[in-house]
Parts: C-alpha cells; sequence; structure tokens
C-alpha cells in the first residue's frame, strides 16, 4: 500500500469500540478486550501510545498488529501451544481465557538501546551479568550475543522491574518446573523468529512474549508475538557494513513520532496535547505496513467498502452475549 493510499484514508481510524452485546469491556493501551465466560475478545485498534496516554491514531496499525501476529501464532504452533481460538477480523482475535504468568519474558540477541535500563546502557557502566549471563569484556554496541539471553521483568506493577530467576521462583510469582519450561520455550520462540526473519531479509533483534496456564496447569503462548510493538527488527543486508562503520543499524524506528511530541509539548502534564503532523503519520502508517510485508510475503490489504467500525461489529456479531 502507498501512501497516497494512506493519506487518502488518513480518518478512516479504529480509536476505540463499545460492542456492549460481547460482554463487559476492558481498554488497555492499543486493544479493546471484551471479557466472556471462558474466553477474551481482542480488538486491536489504531491507538499510538506512549507516556502513559494516547499519542495518535495511525492508520491500519491494529490490522497489522493482529495479521503479524497471526503469522507467527502459526508458525510457532508446533513449538507451544497458543490462546488463539478465533480470527474472525482483520483486526480483532478471539482467545482462550487462561491465568497471565505475571512476568514478562524479554528476549534479546543483540547488545543495544539507548535507555537508562538498555543492556548496552548498563553494560557500559560495568555490568556484566544479564540474564544469569555473565558477558565477556569488550563487547561493542549492537553486536550479537553467543546466545539470547532471557531478561524477565514485572507484568503487573506500574513500571517495568527487572527479575532474576530466583526472585520469580522464590517469591512465588511461577514455579521452578514451569519457569524452566518457559525458559526453553521462549529460547525456541526466539529462535524460530529470527530464522524466518533472516529469510526475509531482518534481524529479530529482541522481543517480548507473555505465557498464560489453562485450568490444567499447561503453559500457552498469549497476547502477541514478534509484531512491530513487542519487537525490534534490523535490515539485515545492512547490518554489517553499518557496524563496520560505527553507524546504528537500519531499524523499524517508530520513535520518531514520540520524539516530536516530547519536543513540542510536556506529554506528562499537558492536559491538550498538539496534533500530531499528518506527514509523520502516514509515514508511520507506512512503516507499519512495510514489515509486514516484508515479514510476510503478502501484500497488505484493507476493505474499504464499509466503515471499520462496522465491518468489526458485523464480523463479532456471531460472539454477542447479549
Amino acid at each position: 500500500m502507498d501512501k497516497s493510499t494512506i493519506e487518502n484514508h488518513i480518518n478512516d481510524v479504529l480509536e476505540k469500540t463499545d460492542f456492549s452485546e460481547l460482554g463487559e469491556r476492558k481498554q488497555g493501551k492499543v486493544r479493546d478486550v471484551y471479557v466472556q465466560d471462558d474466553k477474551l475478545i481482542l480488538v486491536a485498534t489504531d491507538r499510538y501510545s506512549a507516556f502513559d496516554r494516547n499519542l495518535a491514531l495511525i492508520p491500519f496499525k491494529g490490522q497489522v498488529l493482529t495479521e503479524i501476529s497471526k503469522f507467527w501464532f502459526e508458525k510457532t504452533e508446533n513449538i507451544i501451544r497458543n490462546h488463539i481460538l478465533d480470527f474472525p477480523d482483520p483486526n480483532a482475535m478471539v482467545v482462550k481465557k487462561c491465568d497471565v504468568v505475571p512476568v514478562e519474558v524479554i528476549v534479546r540477541g543483540y547488545i543495544s538501546g539507548v535507555t537508562a535500563t538498555s543492556t548496552w546502557t548498563l553494560y557500559q557502566k560495568g555490568e556484566r551479568k544479564f540474564g544469569g549471563v555473565t558477558l565477556p569484556e569488550g563487547m561493542k554496541k549492537n553486536q550479537k550475543f553467543a546466545h539470547p539471553i532471557i531478561t524477565p521483568t514485572t507484568k503487573f506493577e506500574a513500571h517495568d522491574r527487572p527479575l532474576t530467576k530466583e526472585e520469580i521462583v522464590n517469591s512465588g510469582m511461577v514455579n521452578e518446573l514451569l519457569w524452566k519450561e518457559i525458559e526453553e520455550v521462549a529460547i525456541k520462540l526466539f529462535t524460530r523468529g529470527q530464522e524466518i526473519a533472516l529469510q526475509r531479509g531482518l534481524i529479530l533483534v529482541d522481543t517480548k512474549y507473555e505465557f498464560g496456564t489453562d485450568s490444567e496447569g499447561k503453559l500457552m503462548l498469549i497476547d502477541e508475538i514478534h509484531t512491530p510493538d513487542s519487537s525490534r527488527y534490523w535490515q539485515a543486508e545492512s547490518y554489517e557494513s553499518r557496524i563496520a562503520q560505527g553507524q546504528e543499524p537500519e531499524n523499524f524506528d517508530k520513535e520518531f513520532l514520540r520524539i516530536w511530541f516530547k519536543e513540542h509539548c510536556d506529554p506528562y502534564k499537558d492536559g491538550v496535547l498538539p496534533e500530531a503532523p499528518r506527514e509523520m503519520v502516514v509515514e508511520l502508517s507506512s512503516r507499519y505496513i512495510r514489515i509486514f510485508e516484508q515479514l510476510t510475503g503478502n501484500e497488505f490489504g484493507a476493505d474499504f467498502s464499509i466503515p471499520v467500525l462496522e465491518r468489526i461489529r458485523k464480523n463479532l456479531a456471531a460472539y454477542a452475549i447479549t
């Protein structure tokens, strides 16, 4: 899909849903969740969130997230069961209810990042132990680890807090046997993700997995998988030459809009935020679509014959409970 098509449909966005017939509605940063007895209905909106608030609406973002998750759930279902029951709409997933494991499982393949908690920042400050692995001296920024490492964080706290395996097990968050299985599965998922991404000319740099257990205590993969919101990708073709020249890898960058807001207002304090520049919204939408197309090998398509909200309501009618 080209940028002119995106611009023509810049107002055809999904901000929120209110399908009372589907049950109790809970709103996350990006997804609206409808709670039923034995299942959840997850509707991915076009909300772009940062600074604990919604900054903009990005055309087709929700559809891209859902369709990329669908692609990866299908590519990994022989590694672990997932919570998917149905994909009734390009923006919606119907999933099994489960007990959520209260740990976000971050898997990293490269030492990188610029935030205060990133592996590269901490490594520069002298930290060498990450996720139970001691890194060697002399690593360079954006260098590949000998093996992927797991750096878990809390899930239900206001701010993500790094955890060790000992904390997870000793605090009773997850029992030792289940945590061992989670670690093994996470590495298998990440390895599969890296292999498939590389076939498409992409490097899966790092990602976040979420897990749950069913009524019998069996592990399953939940939420989303390997999307641009939960993962970072670099272009493989230019990686080595750019690193050799001391440049940053060519990446899928969605931070530029967040940075624009930070430069033009105080997004934490200002009651009313400026409107995101139209050209930036179009560019970000285009980037989401491009990574979908590169990953899946499929051309991105949208149904313009019916308003998105109307289409979703129609496609979810079979799940109405009132």
